[in-house]
């Protein structure tokens, strides 16, 4: 069974309940983001999109914004600092820094549209330890690229 949080929202000026992040189907993690602003996202260039919404987090959560799957594949349309994230003392609005991936074509958006998806999640704070050395691990310190590319499948490949 799915856990549920009570967040605080404000919807800013006469925007309503149909601004509300909403989630689209039983069991998804991420809530709608609806633009409040129509715009022209150039081809290639970035621009901070309004939603309207103002949420309180209860201490001990952040709230993670996140890329549509499809505007990412269709549009090439992605969140430039994602996951952008949305601290729990943060009562601002909630604004989505967007970027047009395609070089060629620009992608409109209008008022109401789905822009980005808003997930919240618990959040565990560190206890930061200054050590002088790191315990071993299996992996090490293999960082990018570290475990190859290929997918090993027991076969042999020509």
């Amino acid at each position: 069974m799915t856990q549920t949080l009570d967040v605080q929202i404000a919807v800013d000026g006469a925007l309503g309940s149909a601004f509300v992040p909403r989630y689209s189907h039983p069991g998804d993690a991420g809530a709608d983001l609806l633009s409040t602003e129509a715009i022209t996202l150039r081809a290639g260039r970035r621009a901070l999109v309004g939603t309207g919404v103002r949420i309180a987090l209860p201490d001990g959560h952040a709230a993670f914004v996140v890329p549509r799957s499809g505007l990412a594949a269709k549009h090439g349309i992605t969140v430039v600092n994602s996951p952008g994230t949305v601290d729990a003392g943060y009562r601002g609005e909630i604004k989505v820094a967007l970027l047009n991936t395609d070089l060629d074509a620009d992608h409109e958006i209008a008022v109401g549209d789905k822009i980005a998806q808003l997930v919240i999640v618990p959040v565990v704070r560190a206890d930061f330890l200054t050590v002088e050395t790191l315990p071993e691990s299996v992996r090490g310190d293999g960082g990018f690229g570290s475990t190859g590319y290929a997918h090993e499948t027991g076969t042999a490949s020509a």
